[in-house]
């Protein structure tokens, strides 16, 4: 396999990605320019709405399976713009465009990374590389709806912009919202139960509570009220006040437990709108762990979830790119961090296979 026809293939194929809109739940357009790249050099793919996905030639079911994921959606241009955001335009080594970085450069690298070893024989592990949509909003329609599809995987790279670092935990997310109830009345009398003042109090819980278990990785477990509503008259006692909680949860709990402990702590009724998004956590002593290290990887703890949350094996975020430039103006890749990138998620791989 010609690693710099890959290189020279997978940027073009970024680049004809960013000339296409991708936003979450609109990905059908970029699935389509996924699909017939891969299928035009001789590999069988499958599709589930704006998903795409495809397997080794000599896939074997007796053998363990590494799944190769990245995101194919965007979001919404910055309003700080000055470049067209759907022009791929190539400066002093940067190519520039809407989701070159995020994370058009980690998914062209790790399709052109599965192409290396498609067709190789006697491996010891069987690849899946799978194109997800809807991650950029969490979405139900991404890789959570095709991981059942994809037959039993035993570890995972997830593609997101790290500098090829690995991250080895990621905290996952809870969104509550919650209301404090109290009683209407004149605010000119001794009337009514503030439930402003109800809910400052379990505020000021949420404010102060440490959570026992530190992560060696992540460190504590976060929690911020986001967003706070109540009243609508000046002289009326609000009988409901309600907020949001952002709850960063590090590998050290389960979600249902960090939800039972707000529960038991704060006199508001807690709603959660999700407990899918759970931290990740790889073993350091994880062979893949140890390959990445090997060829120069720095492990670290992120603090930003990913769809690594949706992967329920050991896995790694790992990918070209500056987490930095995600989701900024004028975002841009190195083309050298894509070629590098490809150069080193097939060495890693190779200490593997």
């Amino acid at each position: 396999m010609d690693i710099q026809k890959l290189k020279s293939d997978a940027i073009e194929l970024l680049k004809n990605l960013i000339r296409t809109e991708s936003f979450s739940k609109q990905e059908d357009k970029t699935a389509e320019i996924i699909n017939a790249f891969i299928n035009e050099r001789g590999v069988p793919t499958h599709r589930l709405k704006n998903n795409v996905w495809a397997f080794n030639k000599h896939y074997d079911a007796k053998k363990p399976t590494i799944l190769l994921n990245s995101h194919h959606d965007t979001v919404n241009p910055n309003p700080g713009y000055t470049n067209d955001p759907f022009d791929p335009f190539v400066k002093d080594g940067k190519l520039f465009g809407l989701g070159s970085n995020d994370a058009g450069g980690c998914l062209v690298s790790l399709i052109s990374t599965f192409l290396y070893f498609y067709d190789k024989e006697n491996l010891n592990y069987n690849f899946v590389i799978a194109a997800t949509a809807e991650e950029e909003i969490s979405g139900f329609n991404g890789l959570e709806l095709v991981y059942p599809e994809l037959g039993p995987i035993d570890f995972a790279i997830v593609g997101e912009p790290t500098l090829m670092d690995i991250a080895v935990a990621e905290k996952g997310l809870m969104v509550l919202d919650c209301t404090a109830r109290g009683k209407a009345g004149h605010a000119a009398r001794e009337e009514g139960d503030n439930a402003i003042y109800k809910a400052l109090k379990d505020i000021e819980w949420i404010r102060t509570y440490k959570f026992e278990n530190v992560s060696p990785h992540l460190g504590p477990m976060k929690m911020s009220v986001t967003i706070i509503n109540a009243g609508y008259q000046h002289n009326v006692v609000p009988e409901n006040c309600t907020f949001t909680i952002d709850v960063r949860i590090t590998e050290m709990y389960r979600n249902e437990d960090v939800l039972r402990i707000i529960e038991e702590n704060i006199e508001s009724d807690v709603a959660a709108r999700s407990v899918r998004l759970r931290p990740s956590f790889i073993d350091p002593d994880h062979k893949l762990v140890k390959a990445a290290i090997k060829m120069g990887a720095k492990p670290y703890g992120s603090p930003t979830t990913s769809d690594q949350a949706l992967v329920p094996v050991p896995s790694v975020k790992m990918g070209p790119g500056n987490s930095g430039r995600s989701h900024s103006a004028n975002e841009f890749i190195w083309l050298t961090e894509i070629e590098e990138g490809i150069e080193k998620y097939i060495k890693i791989l190779s200490e593997l296979v």
